[in-house]
Formats: structure tokens, sequence, C-alpha cells
């Protein structure tokens, strides 16, 4: 087995290939777009760039039959912020072969430890968390759209390497054929009809000010958490926006005021998974017709939620509540929904996730995000749990 560094399009294009190779007797599996892969390790548009770098590897076997591949990456923002200074993989996919996923690890780690690197995290992106982000570990059914997936022996490949559960996650899925619980929705009433406070969803006429709006409280919200944060720029937000144009929701992206102040944002898409799994990756411009025709039959039935935040002057008042009821009544309008799976919440976020069992979510999907420690010698430390505080009311 030989592992080969991607440094053209041909290596590129295998790359892009190991998935399909390796899923192709797998009904569940939706292949990512090609596009979305290779934005990511494209320097001109991903901004992780700017204070990281990365590399990709494909992996060949005796016969030169393309049996994995394997990214490492390192964001030098993040990397000392930790016990020790940490890089990340991802993006690996492997035939059921321990020698041939441990060349793939042991290969990131050498090019991570000849950086400087002490511990690699993964299966992580080089990117935001809300995309290409754990391992899968229960729950297979078709994932949503840049939602983990993966074949059921990749636990036991990362474990038997020596990787280590750093946090683990659950997916959750709101079934939106059922009303809110009771207790909820007097809550969430409460919370909307508070003197001062507006919930607004987006509108395409309104673009500039939604735009800028978000971007204000992503940024106040992220930043107070994340270390080494950087930024969103009004531009890229635009960008995403104008991007998924042919399937976004004005009633879904909402942005929460306190007297006209935006103070916290919710964002879902209509989860285009159940459109690309026709697609094999591709978008050309026959796939772009029949993604259109797809999109007209109303094919779509699951919205994906991708990211709440309140700034943290405003977090315990139930804000998120509001956001679950507005959404709710907009959906009534669309019967063709008929549930929402919300991005991955972490065990060191139990806040959260009371708040997707209070509106009636259920967990339905286990995935770990690992950390190897290159000196195994040293003790382990999982990531911390948040303390969950309690609700506060303000009259």
């Amino acid at each position: 087995m030989k592992t080969i560094k991607v440094t053209d399009r041909n290596t590129e294009k295998m790359f892009l290939d190991a998935a399909r190779i390796i899923y192709k007797d797998d009904p569940l599996w939706v292949c990512p777009l090609d596009s979305s892969l290779k934005a990511v390790f494209d320097p001109s548009g991903n901004t992780y760039f700017r204070h990281g770098e990365a590399e990709r590897w494909i992996l060949l076997d005796e016969k030169r039959r393309l049996i994995g591949r394997i990214a490492a990456f390192i964001d030098y923002n993040l990397a000392n912020t930790y016990d020790q200074p940490t890089g990340g993989v991802g993006f690996f996919e492997c035939i059921n072969n321990k020698d041939a996923a441990f060349l793939l690890f042991d290969t990131a780690r050498d090019w991570l430890k000849s950086r400087g690197m002490e511990a690699m995290d993964g299966p992580i992106n080089f990117g935001e968390t809300d995309k290409f982000w754990g391992l899968l570990v229960n729950g297979f059914t078709q994932p949503a759209f840049e939602i983990p997936y993966n074949h059921p022996w990749y636990q036991e490949l990362f474990e038997s390497y020596g990787f280590m559960t750093y946090y683990n996650m659950e997916g959750f899925h709101l079934d939106i054929t059922k009303p809110l619980p009771e207790r909820f929705t007097k809550i969430a009433e409460w919370v909307a009809g508070k003197p001062g406070y507006e919930f607004r969803h987006f509108t395409w006429k309104e673009e500039d000010k939604y735009v800028n709006d978000f971007t204000a409280v992503f940024n106040e919200t992220w930043s107070a958490f994340k270390a080494n944060f950087e930024p969103l720029e009004p531009e890229y937000v635009r960008a995403f926006l104008k991007k998924g144009k042919a399937i976004l929701d004005e009633e879904f992206m909402w942005i929460a005021y306190y007297e006209e102040k935006p103070i916290a944002v919710y964002l879902m898409l209509p989860d285009a998974n159940q459109i690309l799994r026709h697609m094999n990756g591709k978008m050309n411009l026959i796939n772009m017709i029949r993604f259109l025709w797809y999109k007209k039959q109303k094919t779509i039935t699951r919205a994906r939620g991708m990211l709440m935040g309140v700034i943290p002057k405003f977090q315990g008042l139930g804000i998120e509540s509001g956001f679950i009821l507005n959404l709710a009544k907009a959906l009534k309008g669309k019967p063709q929904y008929t549930e929402i799976e919300f991005t991955w919440v972490g065990d060191f976020n139990p806040r959260m996730r009371k708040i997707f069992i209070s509106v009636g979510g259920i967990p339905v999907k286990n995935y770990k995000t690992y950390r190897y420690l290159f000196d195994r010698t040293r003790v382990f430390r999982r990531y911390p749990v948040e303390e969950v505080r309690s609700e506060r009311r303000t009259e």
C-alpha cells in the first residue's frame, strides 16, 4: 500500500472518487458535491488558509486500486490554545482494513508532527463546525446536507488506532407534523410577546439590512466563547445566501430584535441532500435542470437547522423558543415539510440540548469528535463541559 499526496487534477479527482468507490453499494450515502469539497482546499476561497495550511493524500493498494483518502490541516490561530499544539484530520474514507487506515492516520500524524503539532482532532473540517464534522457512530440513516455519514466500521478503525473521545455529539430530529409541547408554546408566546422584542425573517428586498444584522449578531455571539474567533464579513454572508438562493426560503432565516437592535439569529435551510442523492456529486448543467425539477416537485420534505445564536446579554431569556415558535407558524404554510434535523449539539453544551428536548426534539443520531495525542504517555483530557445555568425571566 502507498499514500500519494494530492498535487494535481488527476490526484484531486482520485481524492473525490475514493468516496464513490467505498460507498458504491450503500443506498443511504449521499455523495457530497465535488465543488463543496474542492472549496475546502481552495486557498482563494477558504479563509482558514490565511492562518493555516492543509494537505491531502490518497491511498492505493498493491494493484494501484484506490482504497482510501485523508486530509490533515492546521489552524494556527487555534492550534496553540490547547494543552498541546493540535491539528486536525478529516475527509477520511477507507476500506475495512486496519493496516490501510493506520497508514492513512500515520501519514497525517507525521505531517502534523513535522509542523510542531503534538495532537490531532478528527474527523473534523478545515473550516466551521457546521459541516463535515464528527464521526457517525449511531443512527445510520440518510444524512442531511454536509452532515457526516460514514460506514459503521470507521469507529473501530479510529479507536483501534488510539483516538479517544474528545466530546460526544447528538443530532436531533423534530417531527413538525405534531404540535409543539403546550408548556413550550406558552413560554415561547410569552417571550415573543414581551415589550420591545420582535422576530423578523429575512427578505431579499431588504437583503443588505438583514445581512448586516446577521453578521453583527454572529460576530458578537461567537467571539464571546470561541478562541481566536475570526469575524465574519458581510460579503461572506451575502455570498453564502446567493449561492443557496435556489433553495433558500426567506422564512427559514430569522433575526430577533430588542428595541430595534439585533440580538439573536437562527438559520435553517431545506435539506438539499434529498435532491443531491440523484446527482452523484456533480452539478453540471443537466443536473442543475434536474435539481430545479425535483425542487418544483417538492421533493424536499426535511429542513436542516444550521445555527442559532444569542448575544451574551440576552442569553437565558428564552429567545431560542421564540425562533422555534415563529418557524412552526411559517411551516404550517409549507405542508411538504415534515421534519427538521438540527445541527449536532455537543455534550459540552447541555443548555442547547435542553432547548431541543423542550421543543419536542428527539436525539436520533450520535457522533464523536476524537483526539489523538502523539505522546502516548501524556494524560488525556476531554473537552470541558459547560455548567447549566437556570433560565432567567425579566418582567
